[in-house]
């Protein structure tokens, strides 16, 4: 069974930032898409970003591209999301997820993992 564990959310102060980590567990880490995705009460969750199995291709969402970097370390099953010049609007609860399909896509239901989740809060 596969498990994802996401780590380092906090409170930070518009304009800050913070560096996401999810481990990944119970199968080869490099055979799977990873992709960071974001819920906020009452919206569908979205995509933030993906990167492809060996950390070649990364993709972005409009609102993250140019402040959010995602890479991964296939030695330590870990999958990273660097968070820099937040906004208030970035607060959420933040999800990784892992597919084992090759492509990244943006649509939640292609996911077959998910971690618990792990909040987000830019103060303004």
């Amino acid at each position: 069974q596969v498990q994802l564990v996401e780590s380092g959310g906090g409170l930070v102060q518009t304009g800050g930032s913070l560096r996401l980590s999810c481990v990944v567990s119970g199968r080869t880490f490099s055979n799977y898409v990873m992709a960071w995705f974001r819920q906020t009460p009452g919206k569908e969750r979205e995509f933030v970003a993906g990167i492809t199995r060996g950390g070649v291709s990364q993709y972005y969402a409009d609102s993250t591209k140019g402040r959010f970097t995602i890479s991964r370390d296939n030695t330590k099953n870990t999958v990273y999301l660097q968070m820099n010049s937040l906004k208030p609007e970035d607060t959420a609860v933040y999800y990784c997820a892992g597919d084992r399909s090759g492509s990244v896509f943006k649509e939640r239901g292609h996911y077959d993992y998910w971690g618990q989740g792990t909040q987000v809060t830019v103060s303004s």
